[in-house]
């Protein structure tokens, strides 16, 4: 767990969580996962991203990739997405990596909100 997650989860502050579910396309999560490791993360990390989590699907669809952001608020989460869709170095990588294809064709995205008895705030 990263530092300022840690650091947000320990003064018990409630967050708003974001679910984000990408289809791959079929063939392209090696791409898909070179990607967020090598170049996507290091710049939402630059943006103020807060990420809880990655996975891979190992039973039922398993062309997907699942992950978890914590927010403070709706309006840090729009304010951190808008800069992260306009950063200049991000289009050149999303061109760059997809010059042979996109490599997702759908995304989910829902924010949650925990219970009061959720173990996670």
């Amino acid at each position: 767990m990263n530092q300022a997650l840690q650091d947000v989860i320990e003064h018990r502050e409630h967050m708003i969580y974001e679910l984000r579910v990408y289809r791959v396309v079929q063939g392209r999560m090696a791409d898909l996962l070179t990607r967020f490791e090598h170049q996507t993360l290091p710049i939402m990390a630059r943006h103020g991203f807060l990420q809880a989590g990655f996975w891979t699907t190992i039973v039922g669809r398993t062309e997907q990739l699942t992950y978890l952001l914590a927010w403070k608020s709706l309006a840090q989460r729009q304010e951190q997405w808008a800069a992260f869709e306009s950063d200049a170095e991000w289009l050149a990588i999303r061109k760059s990596t997809e010059e042979n294809g996109p490599l997702i064709f759908e995304i989910e995205s829902s924010l949650l909100r925990p219970t009061n008895f959720s173990a996670v705030k």
